[in-house]
């Protein structure tokens, strides 16, 4: 499985940390949905699905919520959850069933493995033909068609899909002559010959030797970046099966809240005591680093020390004043002392000079889109969200101050409606859904609307609706009546009809992060920063839970916007130098895919095409109180135990404090992220 770098507030890659920015929203919406009925019965042989025990989970004794457990507050549910979706990277199986899935190529293989001697290979997907119309979902409202359910009780699931995996692949294989399939297979087989060895869905064109050009210039002109953004746009028109075999053994983990939170960040902390930070035990260079012995021995000169923020702070200078020459020479001297693989400084240093290389070359836009159309794998991106989980207790934080206002807004509710604006993999509620199913009354009905926006391709809502399919079956485990609604569109065309929303159900609309993706006034008169607040306003919620990151450069002018951004990010490179060990892989992801991507966009891009745009948190105070809503009280349990625990579990210079009922993140005295809860207001 692959998926888009463009994570993730917090990772788009940007925003499990951040998802897709504005800029690559498509104007195509789909919507998609499943429901869990209660009591849900056994799945179907299409999901591949390991049946819980639902008698052991009915059977499960309900505690009441009471005071607060440190498993609420910081549960492992989510890094559990992680691990469970990396046992699903069968990308290599998916490949595989694209050419066994036909009965006919079957047929026609099976007479050769019996000459052999040989047992014909078990098939991975036996029942393919009841991927197409055979299930219908209950909710009339629904965008999906077909024939009619053999079950009433179990979830359903229905979406619009541009390409049907079985039906494309079977109207081209399947033939009523098992002669001409054999023929098929036989030309198949010859053209494997001309493919790469390595089976992969998305091939890395110089990984694999392919070269198109002698030689590399040093500065591609702006028609060869565009030429590669096309190449790297391309795709199959054959997509793999999308049903994706969830493990049994995986259940246990993800149900299981065992309380060792902090185990993780002690794990890290121990191995940076080791020497994983500074290099020290194994004596080898870190390169980019200062003087020092080398492994022989031998003393090595000491460099000089350069101040690189002053250098980047001139090099920004003359490239606003188009001193081409001057930005050059300073550009050279940062990159002398500069390395991805240095300290924090260092690490920021070699960022910050991409983007000014990229402004200066007036190829930001390119490159950045280019890095958007770039697709890289889920194994990587959870692994490096995983990492940001242990390191930093801002996700946490959010999750918890977000989960616990949800859980005392719906105390009583017996139907409770979440909106999600930027759900991405849905990370923040499995340990909502768990502590839903402990209440003494039962859990109520929950329902999720997840929406974000489309991905490329042929099939733009493929992530969302896995995350509603990982979400329902974790519910199902759990004995809470579930549903999910999928919304793949650029959040201000949605209207509130779009929502569902239900007479009677407690709604809540939950956005951490995403809203500094929405453009503001200064590119478009009619912001759509604007235009979303007014679709919250009118849907009316019980509350909205709004995230932000709190940062000052959005400004127009460039030398102000740089200058406001360097103070930003090195605060997240130096939180990850003290926190995390330099040769830790995860974190050159996160410094490169998640805060290399963001500050690309923030210095080579200029108009719609820049899309990190975040606020103060003073200045979306003013903003939501122009919009209608009113600030509600910050709770003040909640605030004493994310302090707590942040204070117990992680280094003691991350910041949790309260501000005009907003509670802050953030790293050393700087605020990072800001938190608050909000309600339309009727007067």
């Amino acid at each position: 499985m692959v998926v888009d770098t463009v994570i993730m507030d917090g990772f788009r890659f940007n925003d499990c940390f951040s998802s897709s920015s504005s800029s690559d929203q498509n104007r195509r919406r789909d919507n998609g949905g499943f429901r869990i009925e209660d009591p849900p019965a056994p799945p179907q042989r299409f999901l591949d699905f390991a049946a819980p025990n639902a008698a052991a989970a009915a059977a499960r004794p309900r505690a009441a919520p009471g005071p607060l457990e440190d498993s609420d507050v910081f549960s492992d549910v989510v890094l559990s959850y992680i691990s469970r979706m990396l046992m699903e990277e069968d990308v290599d199986e998916k490949v595989n069933a694209l050419y066994q899935e036909s009965p006919a190529i079957r047929a026609a293989e099976k007479p050769f493995y019996d000459i052999l001697g040989e047992k014909y290979p078990h098939d991975p997907y036996p029942s393919s033909t009841t991927t197409t119309t055979t299930t219908e979902s209950t909710d009339d409202r629904s965008n999906g068609g077909g024939g009619s359910s053999n079950s009433s009780n179990r979830w359903l699931y229905s979406s619009q899909s541009s390409v049907s995996p079985s039906n494309s692949a079977g109207s081209v294989v399947e033939s009523p002559e098992s002669q001409q399939a054999w023929h098929f297979r036989k030309g198949m087989e010859e053209a494997r010959k001309f493919l790469p060895s390595c089976d992969k869905l998305v091939v890395d064109s110089e990984a694999n030797g392919f070269s198109f050009s002698r030689g590399r210039r040093k500065n591609p002109s702006i028609e060869e970046l565009e030429l590669a953004h096309g190449r790297s746009n391309k795709q199959s028109a054959v997509s793999a099966p999308s049903e994706e075999t969830i493990r049994s053994d995986m259940f246990d983990k993800v149900l299981l809240c065992n309380g060792d939170k902090c185990k993780t960040v002690s794990a890290l902390r121990e191995a940076m005591q080791n020497g994983g930070n500074r290099g020290a035990a194994s004596g080898a260079k870190v390169p980019g680093g200062g003087g020092g012995k080398t492994r022989g021995g031998k003393k090595q000169t000491k460099k000089e020390v350069v101040d690189l923020r002053t250098l980047l702070v001139h090099c920004a200078q003359a490239v606003a004043a188009d001193d081409r020459r001057t930005a050059n020479e300073l550009l050279k001297q940062i990159r002398k002392s500069s390395s991805p693989f240095g300290d924090g400084s260092q690490r920021l240093a070699h960022c910050f000079a991409d983007g000014l290389e990229a402004r200066l070359a007036g190829t930001g836009s390119q490159i950045y889109q280019s890095i958007l159309a770039k697709r890289t794998t889920a194994t990587d991106i959870l692994k490096a969200y995983q990492l940001y989980l242990a390191a930093c207790p801002f996700k946490r934080v959010s999750h918890f101050y977000s989960n616990r206002t949800i859980l005392n807004a719906a105390e009583k509710a017996t139907r409770v409606h979440i909106i999600d604006f930027g759900i991405y993999y849905g990370f923040q509620w499995p340990c909502l859904i768990q502590r839903l199913s402990t209440r003494l009354e039962g859990p109520p009905r929950l329902r999720i609307t997840g929406i974000d926006v489309p991905q490329p391709g042929f099939r733009p809502t493929e992530r969302i609706e896995e995350t509603g399919k990982r979400l329902a079956d974790y519910a199902r485990s759990f004995n809470v009546p579930f549903e999910y609604n999928a919304i793949a569109s650029k959040w201000e065309t949605i209207r509130v009809e779009d929502l569902r929303i239900d007479k009677g159900e407690v709604l809540v609309v939950n956005c951490l992060y995403r809203f500094r993706n929405l453009v503001d006034e200064t590119v478009v008169v009619d912001s759509p920063r604007n235009r979303v607040l007014n679709t919250i306003r009118e849907a009316d919620p019980d509350v909205f839970i709004h995230g932000i990151v709190n940062g000052s450069y959005s400004a127009p002018f460039f030398v102000t916007r740089f200058r406001e951004a360097l103070f930003h990010y090195s605060a997240l490179f130096d939180m990850l130098e003290t926190n995390v060990p330099r040769e830790d892989a995860q974190r050159l992801h996160l410094e490169r895919d998640l805060f290399g991507q963001e500050a690309l966009n923030v210095i080579s891009c200029e108009g719609s095409e820049r899309v990190e745009r975040p606020e103060t948190y003073k200045q979306w105070q003013v903003r939501n109180l122009r919009a209608g809503f009113r600030q509600l009280p910050l709770n003040p349990e909640i605030m004493k135990n994310a302090r707590d625990k942040v204070k117990g579990c992680y280094h003691k210079d991350f910041v949790i404090d309260e501000d005009s009922q907003w509670l802050l993140q953030g790293w050393k005295g700087r605020i990072i992220y800001a938190l608050s809860t909000w309600k339309p207001n009727k007067n």
